[in-house]
């Protein structure tokens, strides 16, 4: 199993673990999603989450979410003025990016002995996560998440960033599936999002080169049944498409990275407090 999963993931910078989580798990997972998106605190900040657009560069709101759980809008559910052009229920991108620690049911699946056991398989010798995100892909709404490697914003050196993409529903061509380059694990980090430097600049973050051009041919689907969890090596390309179906793609996703092997790089636009870095704790 160690070198089944290894090889495989070397080999096209991915992996796809069937019925990683049972039913139940998942249930739990979709539940306290779905509880999140229906108890929006109502003096939340409406900041809209968009890889096409970055409007989230300029929030303070989007930056100081490494250690808290913070809720991000799609761009088609807000107006200019903050106020919801569709239901609660599926206005939300994403909420993160530290449920792994705060809430209990994301904890006890993110530290369960199949992530850790994952972990080692590839390698790692002391795996740390680093942040977290329920990810809703809402009918009609959902937006399109670009082409993109994981370390342009989870960046080590050296790299070992690993995420968990776990499917809570089925994740079809329709509803917005992964899509990968494979093999593209191995062309270097392309390009990096980072703190901005500037600190006269409105944007707080900037991206270091333009973004690449990928044609669509290169690109394969990998649609997954709810339960199932892909495993994605931070340097693999990757997207997924505007969900222009009726159903919904939630799907639970964390970072880990060997911090025994690697350091974290302190430019990186997701940072934790002192405070909360001495909470963390390993496998």
């Amino acid at each position: 199993m160690r070198s089944a999963i290894s090889s495989q993931f070397q080999q096209d910078g991915f992996v796809v673990l069937e019925d990683f989580l049972t039913e139940q798990e998942v249930n739990e997972l979709k539940l306290a999603g779905e509880k999140l998106a229906q108890e929006v605190p109502t003096e939340c900040r409406k900041c809209v989450f968009s890889t096409t657009q970055t409007p989230q560069s300029k929030e303070k709101y989007f930056l100081e979410s490494g250690d808290k759980i913070s809720y991000f809008f799609e761009a088609g559910a807000v107006d200019e003025d903050g106020n919801l052009l569709v239901d609660q229920s599926v206005s939300l991108n994403k909420v993160g990016h530290a449920l792994h620690w705060l809430h209990p049911t994301f904890r006890r699946v993110t530290f369960c002995e199949r992530v850790k056991e994952a972990c080692y398989q590839l390698g790692m010798e002391d795996p740390l996560v680093v942040q977290s995100m329920y990810i809703y892909k809402n009918p009609g709404v959902g937006s399109e998440v670009v082409a993109h490697q994981d370390a342009s914003f989870i960046h080590t050196v050296p790299m070992t960033t690993v995420g968990f993409w776990i499917a809570l529903e089925d994740a079809t061509l329709e509803n917005g599936c992964l899509w990968f380059v494979r093999g593209s694990h191995r062309s270097g980090v392309h390009r990096r999002f980072v703190r901005n430097p500037d600190s006269d600049s409105p944007d707080l973050f900037v991206y270091d080169a333009p973004p690449q051009i990928y044609p669509n041919s290169a690109f394969h689907a990998v649609p997954v049944s709810k339960g199932a969890c892909i495993i994605i090596h931070g340097q693999v390309v990757h997207r997924s498409d505007h969900n222009r179906s009726d159903k919904s793609r939630h799907a639970y996703t964390f970072h880990v990275f060997d911090a025994k092997h690697s350091t974290y790089s302190k430019d990186n636009w997701l940072q934790t407090s002192e405070k909360f870095k001495s909470m963390y704790k390993n496998f």
